[in-house]
């Protein structure tokens, strides 16, 4: 779609600035300055995981991700430790104008504070209870994120979970979890969503900084191979199955205790993945997987899903007068 207009330009092109309705998931230890450019650059929202990012090296991060694209980009800040206020103030310092959030309940302060900063706040939520929070506190779009998706996840399936979203807020609506091509887009339109958030699918590109073995493990998968478990994070993650997953998950339905469990857990589950060992890393992934199939360059990828919706568009007639005029 090229220009401002027609069904897939959506609120949140206008609101953000982007050309298409897709935001890039943030995902620590799989994406740099390098891959969040290239997602800008063609046309979606790219997103900076600061999570992995040194506190001493974020300012020159956000600056590399600027050296490379002169198009919107986001930094997604984790509303928990010590630092997270240091962080903030950085994003803030560094011009930033979009933050997402991940992770943690980003209660009052944390938006507030956000917002302080002139910052339009996207905070991902798993519940219809959270979205009415968090418009009221003055997030400016809400991501609805259903556990279909990879990394944290709550318990309500992405289905159920837009349209009851939609219908409680006011502010603008992005569909999460278990997005990855033009037909899912449509789909999140249809539900009254004004995008979709995708992150798995993007792990499978030329230049996401996710080791090989990982990219191949992803693009070998099914709608089978993931599973959740809480032992990596102390939260709910949804990960590829791999030998220390399936380990974990054993144990929890076995009723193992939290403690003993915990003993048991290390860091470095990001780290080992980064190093090629997919037995034992934390492999975060969604069960869109089973719809990868290759490794494509991210403009390759985003022209896809774009061409696909298009295409889909013109078969169904004018889908633009029967999707929800909404926000």
């Amino acid at each position: 779609m090229e220009g401002n207009s027609g069904p897939l330009y959506t609120p949140l092109c206008q609101i953000l600035g982007i050309k298409y309705p897709i935001i890039q998931g943030a995902m620590g230890m799989v994406t740099d300055a390098r891959f969040v450019a290239a997602v800008s650059n063609a046309g979606a929202l790219g997103v900076l995981a600061s999570v992995n990012v040194p506190l001493n090296q974020l300012k020159d991060e956000i600056a590399r991700v600027r050296d490379l694209t002169d198009k919107p980009f986001a930094v997604n800040l984790v509303p928990l430790g010590a630092t997270f206020r240091q962080r903030a103030e950085i994003v803030a310092q560094s011009g930033v104008k979009i933050v997402t959030t991940g992770r943690g309940d980003p209660r009052q302060p944390v938006v507030s504070l956000l917002k302080s900063f002139e910052v339009k706040v996207l905070p991902v939520v798993p519940t219809v209870r959270h979205a009415k929070r968090l418009e009221e506190e003055g997030a400016d779009i809400i991501i609805a994120s259903g556990m279909e998706g990879g990394g944290h996840v709550g318990k309500i399936c992405t289905l159920p979970l837009i349209p009851q979203i939609v219908d409680a807020v006011k502010v603008p609506v992005v569909a999460a979890g278990g997005f990855g091509d033009g037909r899912g887009l449509l789909a999140a339109l249809v539900l009254g969503a004004c995008g979709i958030q995708m992150g798995t699918r993007f792990i499978a590109t030329e230049e996401s900084t996710a080791h090989p073995r990982f990219k191949q493990l992803l693009i070998a998968a099914t709608e089978e191979d993931t599973l959740v478990t809480s032992r990596f994070t102390g939260k709910t993650v949804r990960v590829l199955k791999n030998r220390l997953a399936e380990y974990f998950y054993r144990l929890e339905t076995e009723g193992e205790k939290a403690v003993e469990l915990e003993e048991l857990s290390q860091r470095g589950w990001w780290k080992k993945v980064q190093e090629g060992n997919i037995d034992e890393g934390m492999l975060a992934a969604g069960q869109i997987a089973g719809l990868i199939k290759e490794i494509e360059p991210v403009e390759n990828l985003i022209q896809c899903v774009i061409k696909e919706a298009t295409a889909i568009c013109a078969h169904l007639g004018n889908i633009g007068g029967i999707l929800p005029q909404r926000h």
